[in-house]
């Protein structure tokens, strides 16, 4: 499952740049409209290119709960992934930047799409395509994931792997005006790995990048063996957000596979944030000193919560951060997974004792006070542990939070179902609000 939580930034402010000075300013911002997912053709029966969908999340709308545009891109088994924006609250103290294109990379394909959701946030068209060729010669990378703006105008895109398919954890740049590859963020020699998510906290001179797997590895689907194989990753890197040089690696060992999602707390004064660790399920705290198959995590723009879905096991949980030290878990919903009572995966032992959950069939949503959620993750992976899904499409839900005192709730009013698309069932993915969110802006 890919979540994002509610929590979004006004597209513009009088007199400044894009999104908001800080972190709680932006929880004062105004309820979204609209979202972007991209939805996914690859891995299904269907040979169709993937697109851009815009869903109305209006409750006052006529149109509330339907996709109202499809932007289709103009090549084959791309595996549109996540998302980000040319601009974002790293870039407010600059009046002439504007949130007005959205970043699309291909993880399979290596395309890059620029989209502009500025002329028509409505119906979004394609600006710039950068070629894969483009990421081959110039980077020497492949197989772009996770995409940040940066407080100097340039877009920042962290890679999976190298040309060939190998593992290879480095990061391209883009121009922010004209989108070309400006070349390697990283200094030559200095790639990592493995590579995957990203997130900087430039106060303290610092960005911390995750690992997933070889994408040779991952285009077949999950295989165990492959971990013991070493196509897997299991470290953090620190590195130096100023030169560009890594200076640490932080093993996290068996209970740490697959590290995946990071989130430094919002605060730009922070030192600390977390990690989820797709394989073991666990997530690592990490700091700054003196000297179940997890799948995605986000942080409240005020820092008090951490979220995170179990895509095996079908649930989303809320935990209380505030004692960073001791995370309390104050809310939790189900819904169906791999795991549910009358399924094929029975559980044996569980530390938290608790029964299987029933099967639930998706026609309600989830309201999260506005936390969304989509339930594809990985094409390949999706075929592999979700076959059905596969067949019938992937659906778009909500879920209410309490964001006071903490708990999570479904709402029976809200439904995307992407098996009704009209070019047949499709793969939606990760959520974006054209305002922004709490895993796409940085403050500096």
């Amino acid at each position: 499952m890919s979540l994002t939580c509610c929590c979004v930034f006004s597209a513009s402010c009088s007199g400044c740049g894009p999104g908001y000075r800080s972190p709680l300013d932006a929880m004062k911002g105004p309820r979204e409209e609209i979202v972007y997912l991209p939805c996914v053709y690859r891995n299904t029966d269907i040979l169709k290119p993937d697109y851009l969908a815009t869903v109305d999340v209006d409750p006052k709308s006529a149109t509330y709960c339907q996709v109202i545009h499809r932007l289709p891109m103009p090549n084959l088994r791309d595996e549109l992934h996540h998302t980000g924006w040319n601009a974002c609250s790293s870039c407010f103290g600059d009046a002439s930047k504007k949130r007005n294109r959205l970043i699309l990379p291909s993880l399979v394909s290596s395309r890059v799409y620029v989209v502009d959701v500025g002329t028509n946030p409505r119906a979004p068209q394609i600006h710039k395509m950068v070629e894969p060729v483009d990421l081959y010669w110039k980077c020497n990378l492949a197989n772009p994931h996770t995409s940040h703006c940066l407080g100097n105008g340039q877009i920042m895109i962290s890679c999976l792997g190298d040309p060939s398919g190998n593992g290879k954890g480095g990061f391209i740049l883009l121009d922010g005006e004209t989108f070309e590859v400006v070349g390697n963020w990283e200094h030559p020699g200095d790639a990592v790995p493995f590579g995957y998510d990203f997130w900087y906290q430039p106060r303290h001179n610092v960005m911390i990048s995750t690992e997933w797997g070889a994408p040779k590895a991952l285009a077949g689907g999950f295989n165990p063996a492959h971990v013991m194989e070493g196509h897997y990753g299991s470290a953090l890197h620190v590195w130096d957000w100023t030169t560009h040089r890594r200076l640490q690696t932080l093993d996290l060992g068996e209970e740490g596979g697959i590290p995946l999602e990071v989130r430094f707390l919002h605060d730009p004064d922070a030192t600390e944030g977390y990690v989820g660790c797709a394989l073991p399920s666990t997530v690592f705290r990490f700091y700054k000193t003196p000297v179940r198959l997890i799948t995605d995590i986000l942080i409240s723009l005020d820092d008090r919560f951490l979220y995170f879905s179990n895509w095996l096991h079908g649930d989303v949980r809320q935990y209380d951060i505030t004692d960073r030290r001791k995370p309390r878990l104050v809310g939790q919903v189900f819904l169906g997974g791999s795991i549910v009572s009358d399924g094929p995966v029975k559980v044996l032992e569980d530390p938290e004792n608790q029964p299987q959950p029933p099967p639930r069939i998706i026609k309600l949503s989830l309201d999260g006070r506005r936390l969304y959620l989509t339930t594809s993750l990985f094409s390949s992976w999706d075929k592999q542990f979700y076959p059905d899904m596969v067949k019938e499409g992937s659906v778009m839900m909500q879920i209410d939070v309490n964001s006071v005192s903490g708990g999570l709730s479904l709402n029976k009013n809200f439904l995307v179902d992407f098996g009704k698309e009209p070019d047949g069932p499709v793969l939606a993915h990760e959520l974006r609000y054209p305002g922004g969110d709490c895993t796409s802006d940085i403050w500096v």
